[in-house]
């Protein structure tokens, strides 16, 4: 039944599984004894460190005249196993636990174990029952936290909470958000799982898949459940995966997983983190990074001594070290013939089976296996430091064992059959320090903590390396990530997510889950400054962003500036405008006595060449920051001074169309109204009402335009409603329309000295350009400014080359005969001569003759710049009228004749 012993005054009783399983447990119909199979080294290691422990607190003379003794019995990995093995160390000293009356006294005083949560939580149930302390060093389900129903069980590392929260945080940190899980169905397994999953939705991590495999090794599903778990890492996209599962379990996993080629980032719970077996598998260089947790280590005075010179103490029987020994030295067929292979062949040419794992080199060399020892269980990393504070929490030297035996330094007089539940009173109390740390037991667990530790590639095995910590206290974890060899091809952190990382600009949109989502592009007003931000922030004060936008600046403010490219070439056009302006001035004044400056109009184009020096100076107005005074006089100043223009064009066009009408009773009735002085004024005047109307009423001022889509602050000139500026528009198109109308009636006026091509033309010009402004100024808000200034500096030259050039070229380039007085009046008369013949051409028989006079009469009406026709030429025109009527005029060349004499 247990197959270990040690004599002593107190015994401590020791649960712990030396095998990894029992054999033939299916089917079972009768209670038999339970057939233990598969050696477990680690467990047997941390069952001799309980001996050593208990071996030197025998020689330190701590408890003077009292020796400890121990019970150590197998459970076998099994529950029902380790409840067997409970009521076997309650039932020595021929007691009987199931009597009607509860046993008191038992001899066991206190267990330690067991191994696994599973077996724990069963032999607590019954060890609660006679409050007989139960202290675990490996045991770590949360479950066993529950005082009401394990008001016995101790623990020297802490419980599950604090792992699972530890693994939780370990994926956070290297931002592992998409895992993989495969736990046990054992008590410890579910516990876990339970945990792990409620840490890992605090810390934004998923669980991609969750597998479950039989706790128990000889499982008849087993091996399909590992082959279905396999084949479920292999297909998941989850490049992290958490096993919380026994040790052979997972080196039944990874074997699968080495034959497939699968590598992954693989996360070890305690119960597998160090276990040697695993780490010295064939292929596990290939199976990718693994990261573990374990309990704190510390040191063991004494114990690797004891390893390497393995033998029952004094009055002991230990079966398993004979075991051990057997199985380490013993010499086998399988053994002899791999040393007979060794010495013919070297040792790469003969491969080590597993079965011989074990198996010393000094197998079928040594005489006696029970004699022979080495340093292999000593190389073994030490993992018993929490089976060391189980047993030094028992006899702490300030209270439990030693307070309740009210030992001295020289005896301990205090009754030795006392009853377990004092010791476990003592026990909860007790508060030690050890190797410079203080412990003590909160509620059930001694407050100790964890190592993180890496497995690093040591030629075709792993060696484990601690890399960082956590804190139970503060429930912290630190990584000393430089320290890290990583398995990548690359050599980086691998990622394991369920969706890309979403960048800053962007947040995280979850689909289902929240490791799951679409990365969506942050609004205007708002911005992410870091990588996978659930919301956007809202920009603070003033300042604003884009969409998609990393932070948040201040908005700047968007006018047509000095330094703008299209402001310096809008600039520079007004500059040639206003210097050719004065260059025409100049020629004009030199000229003002020629015939073509009177045809030009005479002294009202200085008049007009103020009016677009002024609207000249209104594009300057649309340049630099806007201010409601700015706002206010660009649009007067250009609305006064091409309106001036525009109507000193309407007193040519007038002007020609009066010379040149046919009807002289409609002449004569319209010539009454040719006042230029007047028409310039009023032209002008009702343009300066209509502005100063507007001005008063709705004033243009300055508006902040403000888009979301955009950083700038558009500054510009609200012109109000808009009635005053289409008034004043729509008036200046009025004048413009009616100079063309005019001219277009006199637009057979001869050509060499002819004005109203050029009006027409100009006015073109002028409508085209608005007409084309109009919808522009609308859609495009941001480019009003410049658009408007735009059509002024067009408008501008189109009157400059329309009116100005063509006079210009004339008075400079033309023959001085060609542009005289005579030479003028020789082509009104040549025309005049033309005109009057096309109209004889009808006979004056025919009933035209009231046409031939008003032809003959309008032929005489023009005279340079335009005036009245001279008393003289109006007497001759009379005459001729007369003559015409009383003779009748039989032929056109009489006609012309006349005509010419008149003429000259």
């Amino acid at each position: 039944m247990c197959g270990a012993r040690g004599p002593g005054d107190i015994i401590i009783g020791v649960l712990n599984a030396c095998h990894s399983k029992v054999v033939n447990l299916e089917g079972r119909i009768q209670a038999e004894r339970f057939n233990c199979t598969g050696f477990d080294l680690e467990s047997f290691v941390e069952t001799l460190a309980v001996i050593h422990t208990i071996d030197t607190i025998n020689d330190s003379g701590f408890l003077p005249g009292i020796r400890l003794g121990y019970l150590v019995c197998d459970t076998c990995s099994d529950a029902s196993k380790g409840i067997q093995d409970a009521i076997h160390m309650l039932a020595i000293n021929q007691t009987k636990p199931f009597g009607c009356d509860l046993i008191e006294r038992p001899l066991v005083k206190a267990i330690i174990g067991a191994r696994y949560s599973e077996v724990s939580t069963a032999v607590a149930r019954l060890l609660g029952l006679y409050m007989v302390p139960q202290i675990s060093a490996t045991s770590s389900a949360n479950t066993l936290d529950d005082a009401l129903r394990y008001p016995s069980f101790l623990r020297t590392i802490p419980s599950d909470v604090h792992q699972t929260h530890a693994l939780a945080q370990l994926m956070a940190h290297f931002k592992w958000n998409w895992v993989g899980v495969v736990s046990g169905d054992d008590d410890y397994g579910r516990a876990a799982l339970h945990d792990f999953l409620k840490y890992a939705e605090d810390a934004k991590v998923c669980a991609a898949f969750n597998e479950v495999i039989p706790h128990y090794l000889d499982h008849p599903e087993s091996k399909r459940r590992i082959d279905e778990v396999a084949t479920r890492i292999q297909s998941s996209d989850a490049r992290v995966v958490l096993l919380i599962l026994k040790g052979q379990l997972v080196e039944q996993l990874f074997r699968v997983m080495i034959s497939k080629g699968i590598s992954r980032t693989w996360i070890a719970s305690d119960s597998w983190s160090q276990y040697q077996a695993v780490a010295e598998m064939t292929g596990i260089n290939t199976i990718g990074d693994v990261f573990g947790i374990r309990f704190i280590t510390g040191p063991n005075p004494g114990y690797e001594h004891f390893l390497t010179n393995l033998s029952p103490g004094p009055g002991a029987v230990n079966r398993f070290i004979e075991e051990y020994k057997d199985l380490r030295f013993e010499c086998t067929p399988e053994a002899q013939q791999h040393q007979d292979c060794l010495k013919d062949r070297p040792a790469d040419q003969c491969p080590l089976p597993d079965s011989l794992k074990l198996k010393s080199k000094l197998a079928c060399v040594l005489p006696d296996p029970q004699k022979a020892n080495d340093d292999f269980l000593a190389q073994a990393p030490d993992q018993t430091y929490a089976h060391r504070l189980a047993t030094w929490s028992i006899y702490e030297h300030t209270s439990a064992l030693r307070s309740l035996l009210q030992c001295n330094t020289t005896t301990c007089p205090g009754e030795r059959d006392f009853k377990p539940g004092n010791l476990l009173l003592e026990m909860k109390n007790v508060n030690f320090t050890l190797d410079k740390r203080q412990f003590y037991f909160d509620k059930s667990s001694l407050a100790t903590g964890y190592e993180l530790i890496n497995w690093v590639k040591r030629q075709k095995k792993r060696h484990f390396e601690v890399i960082g910590g956590y804190n139970v206290t503060i429930r912290t974890l630190g990584i000393e990530e430089k320290t890290i060899e990583w398995h990548t091809p690359n050599k980086t952190i691998p990622e394991s997510k369920c969706s890309q990382s979403c960048p800053p600009g962007t947040f995280k949109k979850i689909s289902m889950i929240f490791c799951c989502f679409n990365c969506s592009e942050c609004e205007e007003g708002s911005f992410t400054n870091d990588s996978d931000i659930p919301n956007c922030l809202k920009c603070p004060g003033e300042t604003w962003s884009l969409r998609g936008a990393k932070k948040c600046y201040q908005r700047t403010e968007s006018f047509l500036k000095w330094d703008d490219p299209f402001a310096i070439s809008l600039l520079v056009v007004t500059g040639i405008g206003l210097l050719l302006l004065f260059s025409i001035f100049v020629i004009f004044l030199n000229k003002r006595s020629s015939v073509i400056f009177k045809v030009a109009g005479g002294e009202i184009v200085f008049v007009m060449m103020a009016g677009l020096a002024v609207s000249f100076g209104a594009v300057v107005l649309f340049v630099s920051k806007p201010t409601n005074e700015i706002c206010k006089s660009r649009q007067t100043v250009y609305g006064l001074g091409f309106t001036l223009s525009v109507s000193c064009i309407l007193v040519k066009a007038f002007r020609t169309f009066l010379a040149f009408l046919f009807d002289m009773n409609q002449q004569h009735m319209l010539n009454k109204l040719y006042k230029p002085v007047v028409i310039v004024v009023s032209g002008t005047g009702i343009q300066g009402l209509i502005c100063t109307f507007w001005l008063i009423f709705d004033a243009p001022k300055v508006d902040q335009e403000i888009s979301r889509q955009s950083m700038k602050i558009v500054l510009q000139c609200n012109e109000g409603s808009n009635w005053g500026f289409g008034i004043m528009l729509s008036y200046i198109a009025l004048l413009a329309s009616i100079c063309f109308l005019l001219a277009l009636k006199g637009r057979k006026v001869p050509q060499r000295f002819n004005e109203t091509g050029y009006i027409i033309f100009s006015m073109i010009i002028y409508l085209f350009v608005w007409v084309c402004f109009i919808p522009i100024y609308v859609t495009k808000i941001q480019q009003r400014p410049a658009v408007q200034a735009s059509a002024i500096v067009v408008s501008n030259f189109g009157i400059i080359f329309c009116h100005f050039f063509p006079k210009c070229y004339m008075m400079l380039c033309k023959k001085k005969h060609d542009t005289d007085r005579r030479s003028y009046l020789k082509t009104v008369q040549n025309f005049s001569i033309s005109t009057i013949s096309n109209e004889l051409s009808y006979t004056p028989d025919s009933g035209h003759g009231s046409d031939v006079e008003n032809s003959f009469e309008k032929s005489f009406y023009i005279t340079d710049a335009g005036a009245s026709t001279p008393k003289s030429s109006r007497a001759s025109a009379m005459t001729m009228k007369a003559e015409s009527h009383n003779t009748g005029i039989s032929s056109s060349n009489q006609i012309r004749q006349r005509l010419r004499a008149k003429s000259l």
